[in-house]
């Protein structure tokens, strides 16, 4: 494992540079406080063919790996588009693998390339009000009729649901009491968001304003056979095939709010002049950004071995939430710290550390929470009894 970038992935992060300098802070700041999706710079990295990384090139896209998507969408987060900027395009980067990987060919032909140049826009429907993590008891059901299905039930926390025209759903076809385990019998489709049969209702929330979270409500959707992934049943198994490298993606993210925040910190540090010094000249405020400055390059080899495990045909179940989990932290300590050196300006918008210390919350919650991740690493690497 080489920790030099070649030649792919420097070209892969000078774009990302390139495509955010066209996107400033007061654009972002905006987007947050109107609360506006931002399709200016979707349709930015769409024109790139960037929506299409991992993605195969024989449908448009670039077929690269985990390492290359995760240093695009860390510099995208990094230029101070934050979660606001990652969010936007995240769903498209990892969402569409189990398509990818257990679609047919007639799908893939007629799903992936409107993903990738971003003709379309596809959300994701699996958590549900009363199962949150515990995927195996969700309740939308899909029923079988002939041709179809016909779905009905409920999904929330379900972003870019307000502008989405396809959804990634999963739900039951069989009923749990018919099953062996609880996550049997659920069925994955990706099908037209259909508006007169899903009533899609936002959530007002903390952060990340610019990209609605929804709950929605579907009532009698129908559904073709065609729209079904892979055979029925198996759903929940074909998303695990997406979770490692989604885990690692949130990392990516996380770090880049992470070394964003540090560096504005760091710069008014040295600018700020109190008592007739600047305040950078005190320990107590150099000591804390200089942890934080070595806990976020601890993130960052973290996500490398991560990547490195999942490109490399390994399992990296273990690392890839161990990254999460890090990098998540590494970002919400960072981001609190910039708001206490700026003191009152950090409290202020015009200094955007606030609106990233919001986001920086996002990847500590979603999504899958820290206490599941360390539930999953006492399990699965120290070998401990299940505790939940």
């Amino acid at each position: 494992m080489s920790f030099k970038l070649n030649e792919t992935q420097i070209s892969i992060i000078e774009s990302a540079k390139y495509i955010s300098e066209k996107f400033d802070d007061n654009y972002w700041l905006d987007c947050d406080i109107n609360a506006k999706f931002p399709h200016e710079f979707y349709d930015e990295v769409a024109s790139g063919g960037w929506l299409g990384i991992c993605m195969p090139e024989k449908f448009g896209g670039s077929n690269l790996g985990i390492r290359e998507a995760s240093l695009f969408m860390q510099t995208i987060s990094e230029s101070g588009g934050g979660m606001a900027a990652a969010s936007s395009i995240h769903i498209n980067i990892f969402g569409p693998h189990p398509i990818v990987i257990y679609g047919t060919e007639k799908q893939k032909e007629l799903w992936l390339p409107p993903l990738i140049s971003g003709k379309e826009k596809t959300c994701f429907g699996v958590t549900e009000p009363d199962s949150g993590l515990d995927t195996g008891k969700i309740k939308t059901k899909a029923q079988k009729v002939q041709g179809g299905y016909i779905i009905n039930g409920q999904k929330i926390w379900t972003s870019t649901a307000q502008v989405a025209n396809k959804i990634l759903l999963l739900a039951r076809t069989s009923d749990i009491s018919a099953t062996k385990k609880p996550i049997d019998g659920l069925t994955l489709f990706y099908t037209n968001f259909d508006r007169e049969k899903i009533e899609v209702r936002e959530i007002k929330k903390m952060g990340r304003a610019a990209v609605d979270s929804n709950q929605i409500f579907i009532d009698n959707l129908n559904v073709n056979e065609e729209d079904r992934i892979g055979e029925e049943g198996q759903g929940f198994r074909y998303l695990l095939d997406s979770l490692n490298p989604e885990r690692i993606l949130i990392a990516a993210e996380a770090l880049g709010i992470g070394k964003n925040v540090l560096k504005r910190a760091t710069q008014y540090a040295k600018e700020r002049i109190v008592f007739d010094r600047p305040i950078g000249k005190n320990q107590s405020i150099q000591h804390p950004l200089a942890k934080n400055w070595i806990e976020l390059e601890a993130a960052e080899l973290l996500i490398e071995k991560a990547s490195y495990q999942y490109d490399n045909g390994e399992n990296s179940g273990g690392l890839a939430n161990a990254a999460k989990y890090f990098a998540a932290e590494a970002a919400f300590k960072a981001a609190t710290q910039a708001v206490v050196t700026l003191g009152g300006m950090g409290y202020a918008k015009e200094y955007h550390v606030e609106r990233l210390f919001r986001e920086s919350l996002i990847p500590k919650l979603a999504p899958v929470s820290s206490e599941m991740i360390l539930n999953y690493v006492s399990e699965k690497i120290l070998g401990f009894p299940k505790s939940y």
